[in-house]
């Protein structure tokens, strides 16, 4: 209830500090309030975003497909600040999640809280092409999760990001791009605590290093295309981005690095080993056509974890791999067809069988993605058996 409450009364003392001034205009996508000083001094966007779908999941019993199961859900519900202070170059970004599913995963660690920060992060130009970020936001891991949840061509991202992906983190990146010719490369680093957002007392375990570099051979995409899924722009010459990303979570004391359940021995204490993730990507666009390509890997030195006394406590680091592919087509008419295959195969220790997925979705963009119906059908198999069919159906609605 006192989260609820401040989230009220931070966006009241928006409403009341903004009505009291001019306004500059702005248009749908744009966000509800953009506004900068008249002074100079600062700028601030407000934009809020819900993601609403319905669902139903036929599982299969070994014999056949039983009755359905039925959800109605808001997947998302987002309220974005950024802009700038004091000069372009110092920029901010402040987005909370208000769904359950963003609020989720209280532990004693984060004082047993909803976990309502997404991003709370200060972003600093200041030299040249290099950039410092400060604060809790996704780390720079593959390129579907590092796309928004609001710019994907499909419900929702892949078993690849769901069982792999290193999410956000509390900590500093640095960051810096160039060109050479034709060639435009960035590279990004960062330094975390390597326990996941929304983290309050301490840190457990070591810290978590992770590098990224990335290859636009044919030059920049346009409108930032490289992290946006659909070819929305429809570039007139063909773009691609192909991208790795290492991550080392030293003494990590989570199932998934920095994701995942802590592993909790007998006597209260943590259970720590280092866990290595990799991640090749590929990022492709060309006249409405467009194709995204990953692969991931996570390995542990000991995944298994062991209490003081030998015996195994009966968590195990979730190491293997997953690889996913994902292509569309964007018609005239704004109408978009994408099929996506996405296999995971895990490590024997884990005990834990592999998974194919078969994915087809069908789009309308209204409004590219801030105003767009998605609605997609997947057939699953686990270890190579039939696992169950599913069908979605949702809206996005970006301000």
């Amino acid at each position: 209830m006192k989260q609820s409450c401040i989230v009220f009364l931070l966006m009241a003392l928006i409403g009341l500090k903004v009505s009291s001034q001019e306004i500059s205009d702005s248009t749908f996508g744009k966000g509800i309030i953009n506004y900068t000083a008249k002074d100079s001094t600062f700028n601030v966007k407000f934009a809020p975003r819900i993601q609403v779908r319905y669902q139903s999941k036929w599982n299969h019993d070994g014999v056949d497909y039983d009755s359905p199961e039925y959800n109605f859900l808001v997947r998302r519900a987002r309220l974005k600040l950024d802009g700038w202070v004091y000069t372009p170059k110092l920029k901010y970004k402040i987005e909370l999640g208000l769904s359950n599913r963003d609020i989720s995963g209280s532990n004693p660690f984060n004082r047993n809280t909803p976990r309502f920060i997404l991003d709370a992060v200060i972003k600093w130009n200041f030299y040249e092409n290099f950039e410092l970020w400060a604060g809790q936001t996704k780390l720079p891991g593959n390129v579907e999760r590092v796309v928004s949840s609001g710019d994907l061509q499909l419900i929702d991202r892949s078993l690849l990001n769901s069982r792999f992906n290193i999410d956000r983190d509390m900590g500093i990146q640095l960051r810096h791009h160039f060109s050479l010719g034709n060639l435009f490369f960035r590279e990004k680093f960062a330094l975390s605590q390597g326990e996941g957002r929304n983290i309050t007392e301490g840190n457990e375990g070591g810290l978590q290093y992770t590098g990224r570099i990335e290859i636009h051979p044919f030059g920049k995409f346009k409108s930032k295309g490289d992290y946006v899924q659909a070819d929305l722009v429809r570039e007139s010459q063909p773009k691609l981005m192909v991208g790795a990303t290492y991550d080392y979570n030293e003494n990590a004391v989570k199932t998934r690095s920095n994701l995942g359940s802590y592993m909790f021995l007998s006597d209260g204490s943590l259970y720590e080993t280092n866990i290595t993730t990799f991640f090749v990507d590929a990022m492709f666009k060309y006249k409405g056509i467009s194709f995204m390509g990953e692969y991931a890997n996570r390995d542990a030195d000991a995944p298994v974890a062991i209490d003081p006394d030998g015996t195994e406590t009966g968590d195990i680091v979730l190491v293997g791999n997953s690889l996913n592919l994902q292509a569309g087509y964007l018609f005239k008419n704004n109408y978009e067809i994408v099929g996506r295959y996405t296999n995971t195969d895990f490590d024997a220790v884990t005990e834990r069988l592999g998974e194919d997925q078969y994915t087809l979705g069908f789009s309308k963009y209204v409004v590219g993605h801030k105003l767009k119906i998605q609605s997609d059908f997947t057939y699953s198999q686990l270890g190579g058996e039939k696992d169950f069919i599913e069908f979605r159906i949702g809206f996005d609605v970006h301000l």
